[in-house]
């Protein structure tokens, strides 16, 4: 059973779901949120509180990996540009955490969950409402999407996060090996 964090990212709202499961079985609810910020404070501000927000979620939920929907392109620059801050900041929080990150497009997640890629906004909603078996629907949609994504990492990116996780794992090992060797270069230099 792995525990994924979905996060829609957004910059007036972020949705913010929590799944457990394993691939090809019926997933379960733990938790879903939205953090809102004002679109009329200042962009560090709002960062800053969807950073402390994620980090706090993070924290209290304890997953094993995160995945975000990835950004696309939109026809509005300033939409797309506060999406990708949010993104960035989502990605951000699971790196902080040291978990394994996943990005995934919107077709990939809606063709997760209702089996097209070019479902629509209720036609999402709706199958997170049955596969997780839900008296109803979860509000607003950033909720809803938040729940697809960790579902979709669920069901598709399981064998990615592990691949990820152990190129981490790896790659820390490789980082605290060269420390150790130049501390000893370090002592070595000095005794001369």
């Amino acid at each position: 059973m792995v525990r994924v964090l979905g996060i829609d990212p957004g910059l007036t709202r972020c949705g913010v779901g929590v799944v457990e499961g394993v691939p090809g079985r019926p997933c379960k609810l733990i938790a879903y949120y939205v953090v809102y910020t004002e679109p009329d404070d200042d962009i560090s501000l709002r960062l800053l509180h969807l950073d402390r927000s994620l980090g706090e979620l993070v924290a209290e939920h304890k997953p094993e990996s995160v995945a975000v929907e990835r950004v696309f392109s939109q026809h509005n620059a300033r939409t797309v540009m506060g999406t990708a801050q949010a993104s960035g900041v989502a990605i951000l929080a699971g790196a902080r955490a040291g978990l394994p990150v996943e990005t995934y497009t919107p077709s990939e997640v809606k063709a997760a969950v209702t089996g097209s890629g070019t479902a629509g906004k209720a036609q999402v909603t709706a199958m997170v409402t049955r596969l997780l078996n839900l008296d109803a629907p979860p509000r607003p949609a950033d909720a809803a999407d938040s729940l697809a994504i960790a579902i979709c990492h669920i069901w598709r990116g399981g064998t990615r996060a592990r691949i990820q996780a152990a190129t981490i794992a790896a790659q820390r090992k490789t980082i605290a090996a060269q420390r150790k060797i130049d501390a000893v270069r370090k002592a070595r230099g000095a005794q001369r």
